[in-house]
């Protein structure tokens, strides 16, 4: 038995750093503020008043999602500063592409030791996710666990609610003829990164190495590129067009797993890999882990982060109200009858 009893700190937790962390991310949440969401954070929950946020229908939607291994990247390197934006990201496009507009979202950082600085910078990149999505940091929950982390590993868990007017949910009627349109990604946003560190591992080099693919950029630094948000582009698409049918956010299981998630029983998606041009990263990880095209496509997002169905009448339509919106969407291919074959067909090859 200890001479002297023993305390919470001395078992590894110390809620005095939990504190400070409030302390330092409290102006961050603050600028997350929008109508509904007016509170501070701190105490036992987060309200949101859906009236104050002009709906007149609406239906809630909910999404919750965390980055994976990049996030180990992040640890090994010491930049903090962005992942948390991809945690934001990977949520808040998930719940556009339903036709919703995110309203709030709460984090969940569980970490061996606290660091309250490395944690304040994850936090203020989720804050800066937050407001380019247009929602509210509303709260979070912060974790001390020695024993079951490593002192300095971190986990994130991201959850975002949404909502829309009832009318306006999407997937719509998409039928066969209709229009693929792809939006840029940024990278390799969150997916692919178990194979992607094994990538960098085989290459022979350091985090802090210049990147191959990013001039100016060091490895680490060019991997952490952050998940794009679309969110607010396709609401303003989504209000000026009715021709937007269906949207599909291109995240883990690439083309084809994601495509078939909006399409009705019996339709495909024929994908012309020609049109599009990936980034530098993708030809990198091609040639470095010797990857097939096959795999690089159910992996990676490779080069569009992003797809929308038009109508194939409106697709002149839905183009305009894209790019007015500050898109750059491009042709990607077709919705075809399907029947009992694959979901997903290519044509062409990668532009690696």
């Amino acid at each position: 038995m200890a001479e002297k009893g023993l305390t919470y700190a001395q078992a590894g937790v110390d809620i005095d750093a939990g504190n400070r962390l409030v302390d330092l991310i409290r102006p961050a949440v603050r600028a997350t503020r929008r109508p509904g969401a007016d509170g501070e954070i701190g105490g036992f929950g987060g309200l949101f008043d859906l009236k104050a946020a002009g709906f007149a229908d609406p239906v809630l939607v909910a999404a919750n999602d965390g980055v994976g291994t990049k996030i180990k990247i992040a640890i090994e390197s010491g930049i903090h500063d962005t992942i948390g934006i991809d945690l934001v990201a990977m949520c808040v496009n998930d719940l556009v592409v339903q036709g919703a507009e995110p309203l709030f979202f709460l984090d969940y950082y569980a970490t061996g030791k606290l660091a309250p600085e490395a944690a304040a910078a994850v936090v203020s990149g989720i804050a800066a996710g937050c407001v380019e999505a247009g929602c509210a940091l509303l709260g979070g929950e912060t974790a001390e666990m020695p024993g079951l982390y490593a002192r300095d590993d971190y986990d994130l868990a991201g959850f975002a609610v949404g909502a829309a007017e009832r009318s306006r949910l999407l997937p719509r009627a998409v039928k066969a003829g209709d229009i693929l349109l792809g939006l840029p990604s940024s990278g390799a946003h969150s997916n692919g990164f178990s194979l992607i560190r094994r990538i960098v591992a085989l290459s022979g080099l350091a985090f802090d190495a210049p990147a191959p693919f990013a001039p100016g950029a060091s490895l680490a630094r060019a991997l952490l590129t952050p998940t794009r948000i679309y969110v607010k582009p396709l609401l303003a698409a989504l209000k000026a067009s009715d021709a937007i049918l269906a949207l599909a956010h291109i995240t883990g299981g690439g083309f084809p797993d994601n495509l078939p998630r909006v399409l009705p029983k019996g339709l495909g998606a024929t994908l012309d890999l020609s049109a599009f041009a990936a980034p530098p990263v993708f030809a990198w990880l091609a040639q470095q882990g010797g990857v097939e095209q096959a795999e690089m496509l159910r992996t990676f997002n490779c080069g569009i982060g992003m797809v929308v169905v038009a109508a194939r009448g409106g697709t002149e339509d839905a183009l305009a109200a894209l790019r007015a919106a500050g898109e750059a969407p491009i042709a990607i291919g077709e919705i075809v009858d399907a029947g009992d074959g694959p979901r997903v067909t290519t044509r062409g090859t990668l532009r690696l």
